[in-house]
């Protein structure tokens, strides 16, 4: 039997991908572990391998192609002893047919083959082209007739009562993706029977809308419509690529969903700033001849929110819907900035790792986070993170949360102050922290509880070194 190769999961928030680059072409030989092909995410470009055995008969979406819904169709391989060109055949070519997969529920994490690079590729194994297809591919609608569409694009619909039998798809072979049901969605044309009668209640009972002020610009304005506020000329149209899509989405979300509150503490420096200079300067040499470690004031910080969250363990958890997951250990993420957008790495046990150890993580993630080689285990999950733009001379400033960890830091630029000790003006140097909490898992008295004990380690940092 062929079998179909589907557009991979790289991620549990991948939607869509797009495919950069095939690695096999039509008629190449295919064993386990071998690549593919390279997808892009909206973080990363990942390798994809090869989980079974076979002859790579038909490549149906072409590199290059952008958002490919997951578990879409991209390819069809020729199982062992069966002939690649029956396979194309069943595929599409000389009018035939085309071998789709049942449509079925998107597959859980569990029911998908992890490859050694940290990607999902599904695979589905076919028989002939399925009752209802028409010669050239275009599914049947309508009773007695079966409707082919993506599970993705079945999702949608179920959700939001679209009528599946009355869109067109414009998939591989007449296949129903999740871009037609949303258009079909816009049209307002294809909703079910009880779905539409629903609408129409719902519509009627509904309040008439506010006027917006005037001169105010309204929410959810279309493309036309913002262009409209400003002289045609005078702007240059930058296309939104997947990762900005993405950051523009989950951080929207976390504004409406997660109900944030800020604290923010000044942390005087001096003691670290000393104690940084000591560390460096006892740095033994690589091979090189170069220091084996480079202590940041950064480096400092992450240690210090570690041991802060395991100092408070009420405020080492995220929220998770019905309940709250509370951990061990700290994980504690930071946030590398790159060109179009930003990674957050994750440095795993933040409490229980040394100062050079940390430094030595964090050098290795920001060179291949600007590479975009970082895999989705390594910033994926994290209880809280580090947002610092005190090398731009920021002083203060709040960040937003990134789901679905329960706060950030974000850390300002060290400087010296004039403060009153023991009833006289002194000049010490200081640092301006806020830290964004989710009030559903952090309520003040704790978010002030993790702050404090973050400042107490920064303020002696000796506290961290045993």
């Amino acid at each position: 039997m062929p079998i179909n190769v589907l557009m991979p999961a790289l991620s549990p928030t991948m939607e869509k991908g797009n495919l950069a680059k095939w690695l096999k072409k039509e008629g190449d030989a295919v064993k386990s572990g071998d690549v593919l092909a390279e997808i892009e995410t909206d973080k990363a470009t990942m390798e994809v391998e090869a989980i079974d055995e076979g002859v790579l008969a038909k490549i149906v979406v072409p590199e290059g192609t952008a958002d490919v819904p997951v578990n879409d169709l991209i390819a069809v391989i020729a199982a062992e002893g069966e002939d690649p060109s029956s396979v194309q055949a069943a595929g599409g070519a000389n009018g035939k047919a085309s071998p789709e997969p049942k449509p079925a529920a998107a597959p859980s994490p569990a029911d998908q083959n992890t490859t050694p690079g940290g990607g999902h590729m599904s695979y589905e194994r076919v028989n002939a082209a399925p009752e209802g297809a028409q010669p050239g591919g275009t599914p049947q609608g309508g009773a007695g007739g079966r409707v082919f569409a993506s599970p993705l694009a079945r999702r949608i619909a179920k959700q939001d009562g679209v009528d599946l039998a009355a869109v067109e798809g414009t998939g591989p072979h007449g296949r129903i993706i999740a871009r037609d049901v949303q258009a079909a969605k816009a049209s307002g044309t294809t909703k079910a029977p009880a779905a539409q009668a629903a609408a129409e209640v719902s519509k009627a009972a509904a309040p008439a809308p506010k006027a917006a002020p005037a001169g105010a610009a309204p929410a959810g304005l279309t493309v036309d419509q913002v262009k409209g506020f400003y002289a045609k000329g005078s702007y240059e149209e930058v296309p939104l690529d997947g990762m900005r899509k993405t950051i523009a989405k989950r951080l929207t979300e976390a504004m409406q969903v997660a109900p944030h509150f800020y604290l923010t503490v000044d942390c005087e420096l001096d003691a670290l700033m000393k104690l940084r200079e000591t560390l460096n300067a006892s740095a033994g040499k690589d091979k090189d001849g170069k220091p084996a470690f480079k202590l940041s004031v950064n480096d400092f910080v992450i240690k210090a929110m570690g041991l802060a969250l395991t100092r408070v363990p009420a405020a080492n958890a995220v929220w998770a819907e019905d309940r709250v997951l509370r951990f061990k250990q700290a994980e504690v993420g930071v946030a590398v900035a790159i060109d179009g957008g930003l990674f957050t790495p994750v440095i795993r046990r933040a409490d229980e790792k040394t100062l050079s150890t940390i430094s030595k993580e964090m050098k290795d993630f920001a060179a291949r986070a600007r590479a975009k080689k970082l895999k989705p285990e390594e910033y994926q999950g994290g209880v809280t993170s580090v947002s610092n733009l005190g090398m731009f001379g920021i002083k203060h400033f709040t960040a937003v949360i990134n789901p679905p960890q329960s706060s950030i830091l974000a850390v300002g630029a060290g400087e010296k102050r004039v403060v009153v000790k023991d009833g006289a003006p002194a000049v010490v140097q200081v640092m301006t922290c806020t830290l964004s909490c989710d009030h559903r898992v952090l309520d003040g008295a704790l978010g002030a509880e993790l702050v404090s004990a973050f400042k107490g380690l920064i303020e002696n940092p000796m506290g961290m070194l045993v």
